[in-house]
């Protein structure tokens, strides 16, 4: 199939690879001309684990192209919105005006029979909205949403292999004409079994940002445990082990320690809460904002905590803070903890480097009053503290016993509680997890 991909951020430039590597002949358009000018040169413009080597096999086959003009999308049978739906300034709310505008765009170029499909996380709504505006300009083209559920990281195999496809159409039903349509763009997957699920356009917007939020909620809940098991002299990973084991629980997401961030979880739970209050259901969703609430209590209690294991003071304190994205394997910092947490510690009177194996560059733009250092090595000479904010495996991996000849104080934060503390104790360090006795 012809397929055209609009907003090649994250989301776009791994879904257009991942269409071509489908066998579909993929155009993807993006307004930023230094982008497009990448992934052009198979070039990938975040780092994302595999999408390069994709983007260089599927452009050798030339099925995949990409450009800034709108009007190379005429012709496509399907066109998949995958721009960017940021939090607005000063509000919980999301900003749509990078899917209106593509929308807008897009309605010159479409043609009976075609098949827009948003991907964009948006709020409940707005297919409803988009979908009169595109019958407004041509009836016979249907709207879909499509909702993605991709893991930075694993971003090109939750693609090429999803846990589940959602299709929301106008009636909800599986005779819905687009949904033939998009069964043949997703042939390979759905005939490996990948689940489907057809629902209303409704449903569908509302099911990344409850997952979303309920994974947010679950991370929460296992970081109030943390602050209650420091209390009390408890272990938090023993007691999310424990409560794990129970099916109707499961292990996953229970791993206490800094807190989420990243360009999804915080900006969509606070723009669920948001909308929920324009459709006057806001009571439903109060508990969110506890969770957010706790979530941004760890970054302040991770300075509290290295606080006390400097001695009560960070003044002139060099501490080395291994990690700067948002999570392992990938250069996002959108929201890092880690980098919140190095920035108050700077503000507080710490000397502050910061490494990371793919994020410095992001987080130099983002924090320019940091030090930024790219070798482990370097980085931790004649620390006063380590902190592992961010759970890279090279971090995971690091031997206490040769650490000690760089540092000048033997001293670590485990924010990931990802250290084994027996071994670090064992080798003289002062290890400190969070949640744990």
């Amino acid at each position: 199939m012809r397929i055209s991909v609009i907003g090649c951020g994250y989301l776009g430039a791994v879904h257009a690879a991942c269409m071509a590597k489908l066998g579909h002949h993929v155009t993807g358009i993006d307004v930023d001309e230094r982008k497009v000018a990448e992934l052009s040169a198979a070039v990938a413009p975040f780092y994302e684990p595999g999408l390069e080597d994709l983007l260089q096999e599927v452009q050798s086959t030339g099925r995949l192209s990409f450009t800034t003009d709108m009007a190379a999308t005429a012709g496509s049978d399907v066109h998949f919105i995958c721009v960017g739906t940021p939090q607005k300034k000063g509000e919980n709310a999301a900003d749509m005006t990078y899917v209106d505008a593509a929308v807008r765009a897009l309605l010159p170029y479409l043609s009976p029979g075609q098949v827009v499909v948003g991907k964009s996380t948006v709020p409940v709504g707005t297919a409803s909205r988009l979908a009169d505006t595109i019958a407004g300009a041509q009836p016979d083209v249907h709207l879909v949403w499509n909702p993605e559920f991709l893991r930075e990281g694993h971003a090109v195999s939750d693609t090429l292999n999803p846990d589940r496809f959602v299709y929301g159409v106008s009636d909800g039903s599986e005779e819905h004409p687009a949904v033939a349509i998009l069964d043949e763009v997703y042939d390979t997957p759905l005939s490996a079994g990948t689940p489907r699920l057809v629902s209303d356009l409704a449903t569908a917007e509302l099911v990344k940002t409850a997952a979303n939020s309920f994974l947010a909620t679950k991370i929460s809940f296992i970081n109030a445990m943390a602050e209650l098991c420091e209390a009390a002299g408890a272990d938090v990973t023993q007691l999310a082990d424990a409560i794990g084991m129970d099916d109707r629980i499961g292990r996953k997401f229970l791993h206490a320690g800094i807190g989420f961030g990243g360009g999804c979880l915080p900006k969509d739970i606070r723009a669920f809460m948001a909308r929920a209050g324009e459709l006057g259901a806001d009571q439903a969703l109060t508990f969110l904002r506890e969770v957010d609430a706790i979530n941004m209590r760890r970054r302040s209690r991770v300075v509290e905590l290295t606080r006390e294991l400097c001695g009560g003071s960070l003044l002139g304190k060099r501490i080395t803070v291994l990690g700067a994205a948002f999570k392992p394997e990938s250069d996002d910092v959108r929201d890092s903890p880690a980098l919140s947490i190095a920035a108050q510690l700077q503000l507080q009177g710490a000397v502050v480097t910061v490494t990371d194996p793919k994020a410095l560059a992001n987080a130099a733009r983002r924090f320019p009053e940091l030090q930024y250092v790219e070798d482990t090595d370097s980085a931790v000479m004649n620390a006063d503290a380590l902190l592992l904010l961010t759970e890279w495996q090279q971090y995971r991996e690091l031997d206490p016993h040769s650490l000690k000849q760089s540092v000048k104080e033997l001293r670590i934060l485990d924010g990931r509680n990802v250290l084994d503390p027996a071994k670090w104790r064992a080798a003289g360090w002062h290890y400190r997890g969070l949640g744990r006795p």
